[in-house]
Order: C-alpha cells, then sequence, then structure tokens
C-alpha cells in the first residue's frame, strides 16, 4: 500500500488484528502489532490502545500470557510512549498464570496497565470503553467511564451509543433508556437522532414497541430532533413484528407525510398483516402506493391479498377483488 501512497488506516489495523485473533494466527497478529509502531506519532496515541488491547488478551485466552506481558510492555514503550515506570514495574509473578482464575486476573491487570500508562488525552479512554461495551462487558466499561469523569475527560455520544447498544443487548431496558434519559443529562451530553434510534430498535428488538411508541412521540415534540427514515422504519417494523399492523399503518402515514420513502419490506411486512387481521380495504390501499413508487410487491403479498378476499364474507372484499381485477 505504501508504494500507492495509500497508508492503512487504525480501523484498517483493527479489522486485521480482531481477524488474525479469531484466526487463532497470533504470531502473524504479532507482527502487525510491531508493524504499526513505525506509523504512530512521537507522543503515542491513545486511541490505538483498542487494537494492542485485542491482541493481548488473544495471547492470555490461548495460555500466552508470558508473552502478553511481553508485548505489553513493547506497547507500553513504543506504541503509548509511557513513562519508563509503567513498564518497569509489571509484576504478574503472584498469578498462577496457567489456571482460568489467573489468567482472568492478568487480563484485568494488563487493561489497568494500558488505562494507567498511556492515555495522552481522552482518545484512549474512549477507545477502550466502546470496545469493552461492543464486547457485552457493561461493567467494564463502566468502570473506564468512571475513571475517565474522575480524570476531567467528556464522554463521547459514541461511548453513550455503544453502552445503549450492549444495555439492549443484554435485555435491559429499563437501564438502556435510563442512560438517555438521565445520565446524559447529568453529564451535559445531548442525545442525537442516531441514539434515538438505537433506543427504538432496541424497544422493538425486545417486543416493547408500544414503549417505543410512546419514545417516538416525546422525541418528536423535542426542538431540533427530527426524526429519519431510520426512526419510522423501526417502528413500522417493529409493530409489524408485535401484530400491531393498524398501528404500524399510522405510524406509516406519518412517514410518507414527512417525505421519507420505506423500503419494499415494509411494505410487503405491513400488506400481509393488514390482510392477515382482516383489512383488504386498508392493504389495498397500501398496495396502490407501492406500486406508485415503482416498487414491485413480493409473491406472497399478492397471495394474502387474494387468500384475504376468498376467505372474507363482506361487501369491501368484492371491491377488492374488483380492484386487484383492474
Amino acid at each position: 500500500m505504501g508504494y500507492q501512497w495509500c497508508y492503512p488506516e487504525r480501523e484498517t489495523y483493527r479489522t486485521l488484528m480482531r481477524g488474525l485473533c479469531e484466526d487463532g494466527r497470533l504470531t502473524e497478529a504479532t507482527h502487525l502489532l510491531h508493524s504499526m509502531f513505525w506509523r504512530v506519532s512521537q507522543k503515542g496515541c491513545g486511541a490505538d490502545v483498542s487494537i494492542y488491547r485485542t491482541l493481548l488478551e488473544a495471547l492470555c485466552d490461548n495460555g500466552e500470557v508470558e508473552e502478553a506481558v511481553e508485548v505489553l510492555e513493547t506497547v507500553l514503550r513504543k506504541g503509548l510512549k509511557a513513562p519508563r515506570k509503567y513498564y518497569k514495574q509489571l509484576d504478574f509473578g503472584h498469578f498462577h498464570l496457567k489456571d482460568e482464575a489467573g489468567i482472568s486476573q492478568a487480563k484485568v491487570l494488563i487493561n489497568e496497565a494500558l488505562m494507567r500508562g498511556g492515555f495522552p488525552s481522552s482518545d484512549g479512554y474512549r477507545a477502550i470503553a466502546i470496545d469493552f461495551y461492543s464486547e457485552r462487558r457493561i461493567a467494564d466499561g463502566d468502570k473506564v467511564l468512571e475513571v475517565m469523569h474522575r480524570k476531567g475527560f467528556k464522554s463521547s455520544l459514541r461511548i453513550y451509543e455503544a453502552k445503549v447498544a450492549a444495555l439492549f443487548a443484554a435485555g435491559k431496558v429499563d437501564e438502556a433508556v435510563d442512560v438517555v434519559e438521565r445520565e446524559m443529562m447529568a453529564n451535559n451530553c445531548v442525545p442525537t437522532i442516531k441514539l434515538h434510534n438505537i433506543v427504538i430498535k432496541g424497544l422493538c428488538d425486545l417486543k416493547e414497541s408500544a414503549w417505543a411508541v410512546r419514545y417516538f412521540e416525546k422525541i418528536s415534540r423535542q426542538v431540533c430532533c427530527v426524526p429519519d427514515k431510520e426512526t419510522y422504519e423501526y417502528l413500522v417494523d417493529g409493530l409489524c413484528c408485535d401484530g400491531k399492523y393498524m398501528e404500524a399503518s399510522r405510524i406509516l402515514e406519518k412517514m410518507l407525510i414527512n417525505s421519507y420513502w420505506p423500503g419494499d419490506e415494509i411494505y410487503n411486512k405491513l400488506i400481509r398483516g393488514l390482510c392477515l387481521i382482516g383489512k383488504p380495504y386498508k392493504a389495498v390501499m397500501w398496495l396502490e402506493e407501492m406500486i406508485s413508487q415503482a416498487k414491485i410487491p413480493e409473491v406472497s403479498v399478492w397471495c394474502s391479498l387474494v387468500s384475504s378476499v376468498c376467505l372474507g364474507r363482506q361487501q369491501s372484499n368484492i371491491w377488492t377483488f374488483n380492484a386487484l381485477s383492474g
């Protein structure tokens, strides 16, 4: 890449490192780590700490704790430009490094050494906190956040996005919503529509679509918080998954009024659902809207409409049949 004046960036190293470690190619991962150092500035780069940690934990998990300690010393010296005292006083001798408990303790000490040894700015704290939350290690992420605040650094939106997503993945709905409505406000961090979308999607994924609608209506009344296409699509999809097709139809109408156009699957799912609950007239209206946008309904949509007509006994079904025939 260098011959073309094109150099790998942090995300490239991160992706490669994770891939090599997941495949168990730790020797190659170690070589990749050393190749990073010539790209690091003289002051070190705190945001790279998440890449270093990926290799260090992989070595520990593979039982190579002594090798991890050697790599850690190199990271502190060359990667993070830590003061000498931080990599001359590492002591893992009192751990039983061959059993699971000892390895876990060693990993904790390694993470503490990374946090203590070389953050010239808040970038490193943010990187490792996001890593922990992405790995669903919520308690560890919270500890980093606590240290970060104690050091006088502000949290970022990306940290809260990762934390809220992790809480929803763990099924902790109340805690996730509380982060947005209380914790962020206490730390003077204003949620964006991207973060609100994470909340709405999380609620819908956990079959809390009614709560998601209330949350949507609340944020819609806030100044400078405008729902976007993803907001509406998450809501409509969540309501359909919960069998609340008429409410989904209402939200979809709002979406179109605000000039957002849903994807094919949203229409297909809603039309099938309306047929399922005996609302073929409403289903045909959405079918016409779908076709007017040059979208092609799935075969299953036509089957649902025909079945709804054939099984029905009301006059509206005759109108539906005529509409389909015309």
